[in-house]
């Protein structure tokens, strides 16, 4: 998978947005990065979206940033003389595609049945886009044509919402959601650019859906460890569950019986998704220690340490 759209796949979510007056694009590019979305698929459906692309690729060249509802080659030099990084389109037009490709330039194609999704593979695509997503048929249908269809990959857009996309992001052949609420036509055309940041934000923490899972406290000892489970079990009720390194007394506490990472301890919080939240907390200046990774039998990591500690407390991060 070309290594745009991997990026893509770690963001998980790409906001679809129609600029109308080039005075929107600045402040838009910046609301969307400051929410926790450093990317945009720029529609090509307004006379501003071409200098709208060049204006947000100039200022905030790390962005990224791609041109939607491209129809034609014409349409495909523009976009990416202007700086788009990818090109999305409604529909499947071998000549656009094959154009992209030649080019090297990552290209999604609207797809919606599985006439569409064998001329992809024809033209070599792996990721297309699924669209209109909830009109043709949603999540059942990608579920139906990833059947026949193992390898292929799906960016579904349309009729995608903050009540919906968990679903869609669940399933593995999914690599992210386009969407447009939070920074719909309303917002944007009465510049609430506050609003749009925040509603950002929202959509980025529902998707990765941080939980705190359990503290864990350092023993000096198995005999200690054992004596604070004991204390928690008698005053709450948590009741011990004795394992390799550590004691938990309910779900909540672990107590190592040597003392590990983490002055006082460590602190696990649960994601949806441990990659792309690893992939967004990095993009905001934390660090992680690869060394502390763990991996399931299918090879994909399950837990891994912050270098830094909060309070005393290393910090790590589980899948849910």
């Amino acid at each position: 998978m070309h290594e745009v759209l991997e990026q893509i796949q770690k963001l998980g979510i790409v906001p679809v947005v129609k600029i109308d007056k080039l005075e929107d694009a600045k402040p838009l590019a910046q609301a969307l990065i400051e929410g926790g979305l450093p990317c945009a698929e720029v529609t090509f459906r307004t006379n501003a979206a071409e200098e709208a692309i060049r204006i947000i690729a100039s200022e905030f060249p790390d962005m990224l940033i791609g041109a939607g509802t491209v129809l034609t080659t014409g349409q495909v030099d523009r976009a990416v003389n202007a700086g788009a990084r990818f090109i999305v389109s409604p529909g499947l037009n071998p000549k656009v595609v094959k154009y992209c490709m030649e080019k090297g330039i990552p290209v999604t194609p609207g797809c919606s049945n599985p006439s569409d999704i064998e001329q992809a593979i024809e033209l070599g695509l792996e990721v297309v886009k699924f669209f209109p997503a909830e009109a043709a048929g949603g999540l059942n249908m990608i579920k139906a044509m990833s059947a026949p269809y193992v390898s292929m990959k799906f960016m579904p857009t349309g009729g995608i919402t903050e009540k919906n996309i968990l679903s869609y992001l669940d399933f593995p052949k999914v690599i992210a959601c386009g969407g447009s609420w939070m920074v719909n036509e309303t917002l944007l055309n009465n510049g609430e650019f506050d609003k749009i940041k925040a509603l950002t934000k929202d959509a980025v923490m529902k998707m990765l859906g941080f939980e705190l899972r359990h503290i864990g406290i350092n023993a000096k000892n198995e005999t200690e460890a054992d004596g604070i489970a004991s204390t928690f079990e008698n005053l709450f009720g948590f009741a011990k569950n004795t394992g390799n390194a550590s004691i938990f007394a309910g779900l909540g506490i672990e107590v190592m019986k040597v003392p590990y990472l983490g002055n006082h301890g460590h602190i696990a919080i649960a994601a949806n998704y441990l990659e792309r939240a690893v992939y967004h907390l990095e993009s905001r200046g934390f660090h992680f220690d690869e060394a502390t990774s763990k991996y399931d039998k299918g090879n994909k990591r399950t837990a891994v340490y912050l270098k830094e500690e909060i309070g005393g407390y290393a910090v790590h991060l589980i899948q849910k």
